[in-house]
């Protein structure tokens, strides 16, 4: 009798020992599969054009930085760098700021509406944006914001807020209610609590959905393609393309993989620095 429990807890430790080999050689395929193009970008933007097309996965015989200054000057990269920069920039503040007040207060406030208001931002989530594009186009154009800076930070927070507010919400509601009770207690009115006491406990989930709307609004491009065609505000996704078609034949490949990893270094950088408070965010989000 005392042999078949030490037989079944033998066979439920090799299951796990398989699962987790398994598990590991998925994630390092995985692994594999998502560095080595990023890995390979990076060394062909300081290769040669003759080098990148003769011996495309050979390391480059010596750094050539001139391929960085020729994109960044003459391509027009800074302008495109500095203008993704403002409209990003500003667009993330707005979210944040706009997304986490409506996400409060629907999580924290019982009034008649609430859920439906709640199910309008859901809905916005599965809206697909190319159907309105058109219709956007011409309200864009008749409230005088087309091809200006201020109407595309305008057009990414609307974009960017159902994800924001779905987000927040949930995390809201995670939150002791206590603390809130304690502030108002003392006499704090509700924009003192939610700015002074609830928004910095919900510093994790605004840094992870952040982090999401960073990634999504720095790699757009359909949305600035069809209500910024001005040259003189393009985003990097514009400038990236631009630089690939002006070559024509010519076909300055190093320049255009030199821009390509300048357009991907913010967005690295962003993700290793705050990828802790990422974890943390969604993990107290997802946990009520």
């Amino acid at each position: 009798m005392s042999k078949e429990p030490a037989q079944g807890g033998k066979k439920k430790s090799g299951e796990g020992k398989v699962l987790n080999v398994f598990s590991h050689g998925v994630l390092i395929i995985w692994a594999i599969l998502v560095v080595m193009p990023l890995l390979w970008a990076v060394m062909t933007s300081f290769k040669t054009d003759d080098s990148i097309l003769s011996t495309p996965w050979a390391l480059p015989d010596k750094l050539h930085f001139e391929n960085w200054s020729r994109a960044w000057s003459q391509a027009h990269m800074s302008e495109y760098f500095l203008n993704t920069i403002v409209v990003v920039g500003g667009s993330l503040i707005g979210t944040l700021l706009l997304g986490s007040m409506a996400a409060y207060v629907l999580a924290r406030f019982d009034f008649p509406g609430n859920r439906f208001v709640y199910y309008l931002f859901i809905g916005g989530m599965s809206f697909p944006i190319i159907l309105a594009l058109v219709p956007l186009f011409f309200v864009m154009n008749n409230m005088g914001l087309l091809n200006t800076t201020h109407g595309l930070i305008l057009v990414y927070i609307a974009y960017s807020l159902p994800f924001t507010v779905f987000f927040l919400t949930s995390f809201f509601r995670t939150l002791p209610t206590s603390v809130a009770e304690a502030a108002m207690l003392d006499g704090a009115s509700h924009t003192r609590t939610f700015f002074q006491v609830m928004l910095p406990m919900a510093k994790p989930g605004l840094i992870s959905v952040g982090i999401f709307n960073f990634l999504g609004q720095w790699n757009q491009y359909m949305l600035p393609t069809v209500l910024n065609s001005d040259p003189d505000h393009r985003v990097l996704s514009q400038g990236l393309v631009e630089l690939a078609n002006s070559q024509g034949y010519k076909g300055d490949w190093s320049g255009l993989f030199a821009g390509l990893v300048m357009a991907m270094l913010p967005v690295l950088a962003a993700y290793i620095v705050f990828q802790r408070q990422v974890v943390a965010g969604l993990t107290a989000g997802a946990v009520k």
